[in-house]
């Protein structure tokens, strides 16, 4: 199985690890790609500081985002698990898992990014700024910069397994499994169901629903299931105490989507 998961605005920084090493990324065919992006950004930040914050999209607040992407190549480089934050990596809790389940993190986690394409858990990277909706005067877009090299990258290291794809829109947006890999994709919609005058009224939930997926992972990674299919895993998941609906695709070559179903959010 590989889950597919987004990265966090906001992200840890600071400790004492070794620099940035590229090379030593998961998915090396996106070295090249990796280095592209990287060097247009270190040389935008080292530059006009109004110019990088207006491309980035940055406040005021946040100028302090541009000296530390001009640092990339010096800073240090902790494991991605460790720089993404935020609800979703605070319901995963990767740092309090068993070391059975930390192993299946490693091996089965891919955290998208706009500098890096995709990485792993493990993988040590510094703290960035740079978001899906980032369009660098050479590079371009960076949702349409990265869809060829993840659409060469990733259908390897999907291989013969299912796929849990919880990325955030814009992410999802830089690779679109197809064809048969799509077809044993599946994707996950979070809904709260409520009692409105004794009937239940179903309504998707927003930023709420990032916990929610922390906490599936979190479960098939400790209850250690090997699901193959979207179907096989709405029962992993049932079994493992979370009300699932699946929804089959409309055709053939679409992921499937299971909607997850909570009465309290937290």
């Amino acid at each position: 199985m590989l889950v597919l998961l987004p990265p966090s605005e906001g992200k840890a920084a600071g400790g004492s690890g070794p620099v940035l090493d590229p090379a030593g990324l998961s998915l090396p065919a996106l070295d090249g790609a990796r280095r592209t992006v990287l060097d247009e950004l270190v040389a935008l930040c080292s530059g006009d500081a109004d110019k990088a914050a207006e491309v980035l999209g940055l406040s005021a607040g946040l100028r302090g985002e541009i000296a530390k992407n001009a640092a990339l190549r010096s800073a240090p480089a902790l494991p991605a698990g460790e720089v993404y934050t935020g609800v979703l990596y605070d319901a995963l809790d990767l740092a309090g898992l068993d070391a059975h389940a930390r192993r299946r993190a490693e091996r089965q986690l891919l955290v998208f990014s706009a500098l890096w394409g995709a990485v792993g858990v493990a993988d040590r990277i510094p703290s960035y700024r740079c978001s899906a909706g980032v369009r660098l005067p050479g590079t371009g877009a960076l949702t349409a910069f990265w869809r060829g090299p993840l659409a060469e990258a990733l259908p390897a290291a999907a291989g013969a397994g299912l796929v849990l794809d919880l990325r955030s829109s814009a992410y999802a947006s830089m690779w679109k499994p197809t064809g048969e890999l799509a077809e044993r994709t599946a994707t996950v919609r979070v809904l709260q169901a409520r009692l409105v005058d004794g009937v239940e009224k179903r309504s998707v939930v927003s930023h709420f629903n990032k916990a929610t997926k922390g906490r599936i992972v979190r479960s098939l990674l400790t209850g250690g299931a090997e699901p193959a299919t979207p179907a096989e895993l709405a029962e992993t998941l049932a079994d493992l105490g979370h009300r699932v609906e699946t929804v089959a695709p409309a055709r053939a070559g679409r992921p499937w989507q299971l909607d997850v179903i909570v009465t309290d959010v937290h």
